[in-house]
């Protein structure tokens, strides 16, 4: 209760996320950065989860695992880099207490599932390896949603728990954390009242859910390293070590990283420091891990190349000029539409705002909002052989009931 009582009792409605400075330079080229790196993560995550889906080798259990991380990980960086990106763009830094709160919920929700996906693969690489004569038995497909169903649930319990405690705070003295998005310990600092009972039941819920997950999937490395070593012959243990490497990577790079930044004592430790290991397991994991999968198991890169391809070729194979044409003049406006909605972007926010480029951002802008929109259905109406048509057959019928009307 001391705590309450040597802070300015004043509750605050709203907090600001310092992020990475004010620097009007660096706040630009940050948005970039972390534009492409949004972009990238959700296409190539989505590229990943259609690839899983269409193809039917790619039907077994570690790519369906494989699949719901994918999608996992969507999840996971648009609830953290969208309103930086805003933040980045706008300069507004401020964000409501409840919209940090969600933002912490879905942080925390979109982490322990990460943590028990990643378990339930060791899993499935530790029966693949250890047991490969009753893997088909005991990681069916009943199985696998059970693993994928009990991840998600116990995890949104878990949270919610935390949640409804975290709603009854107050926050006061102090409107700033010094973080670019919602954490818990930034968060706990600002509060006025007494938070022993919330950072108590914190604690055990992030040992039941990363610690304990931790421990399992060390064990089945543990049993997995022993099982391989036993292979007589070199070309056997590298096949076998070759299914779990990819697994290993990421593993290894998001508990170095977690451990960084919750584990290893913060208080000498720089803020620019700690904001650089969590950009690393918030920003950078989800945009390497598709990648990291694809590059290190050939059934993926197989699939990937089949795709491509297929693609061309249905291009490719037309014989006739006419065919290739009118392939290309399928998603010839959206291109066009495209090209200038991002010309028109760039010119505005990414071009150096001086003043000889001032009158140049205007008339982007006015192209943005006003030119834009009116020219967008002509270019899909003019560049559409059946939107045309039935544009032509309304004509039509209009002009031949007003003749009819007039006799």
């Amino acid at each position: 209760m001391e705590k309450a009582e040597v802070r300015n009792q004043t509750p605050i409605v709203e907090f600001i996320l310092l992020g990475f400075g004010n620097v009007p330079e660096l706040q630009t080229l940050l948005f970039l950065v972390f534009l492409v790196i949004y972009i990238v993560t959700v296409s190539g995550n989505i590229l990943f989860v259609a690839l899983v889906v269409a193809d039917q080798q790619l039907h077994i259990p570690m790519y369906f695992l494989l699949g719901n991380l994918s999608c996992l990980e969507i999840c996971y960086t648009s609830a953290i880099l969208p309103r930086l990106l805003a933040s980045l763009l706008t300069g507004d830094r401020t964000i409501s207490v409840k919209g940090c709160i969600v933002q912490l919920y879905f942080f925390g929700m979109l982490t322990n599932t990460e943590n028990l996906l990643l378990t339930a693969m060791s899993y499935d690489r530790y029966l693949a390896i250890c047991n490969p004569l009753r893997y088909a038995a005991l990681m069916n497909g009943r199985v696998c949603w059970q693993l994928v169903a009990g991840s998600w649930i116990s995890s949104l319990l878990l949270c919610t728990i935390v949640n409804i405690f975290f709603f009854q705070l107050t926050f006061c003295d102090s409107k700033e954390i010094d973080h670019f998005f919602c954490d818990f310990s930034p968060m706990i600092k600002l509060s006025c009242v007494d938070t022993q009972t919330l950072e108590l039941l914190t604690f055990i819920i992030a040992v039941i859910g990363t610690f304990v997950p931790f421990l399992l999937t060390l064990t089945s490395y543990i049993c997995i390293i022993t099982t391989i070593l036993r292979i007589p012959s070199s070309i056997g243990r590298q096949k076998a070590f070759s299914t779990c490497s990819s697994h290993l990577i990421v593993l290894a790079i998001l508990y170095v990283t977690v451990l960084t930044v919750y584990v290893i004592p913060t208080a000498n430790t720089p803020k620019v420091l700690q904001k650089i290991f969590s950009v690393f397991y918030t920003v950078l994991t989800p945009m390497i891990n598709p990648v990291i999968y694809s590059l290190r198991n050939k059934e993926v890169k197989e699939s990937l190349r089949k795709a491509i391809l297929k693609l061309v070729c249905t291009i490719l194979r037309l014989s006739s000029a006419t065919g290739k044409q009118k392939s290309f003049s399928i998603c010839s406006s959206h291109l066009m539409v495209v090209a200038a909605f991002y010309g028109t972007l760039t010119i505005v926010y990414v071009l150096p705002n001086n003043d000889t480029l001032g009158d140049l951002n205007k008339v982007g802008s006015v192209f943005n909002m006003v030119l834009t929109p009116l020219l967008n259905p002509l270019i899909y109406h003019l560049r559409n052989w059946e939107e045309k048509e039935a544009l032509r057959k309304r004509l039509s019928e209009f002009v031949l009931c007003t003749r009819m009307q007039t006799l």
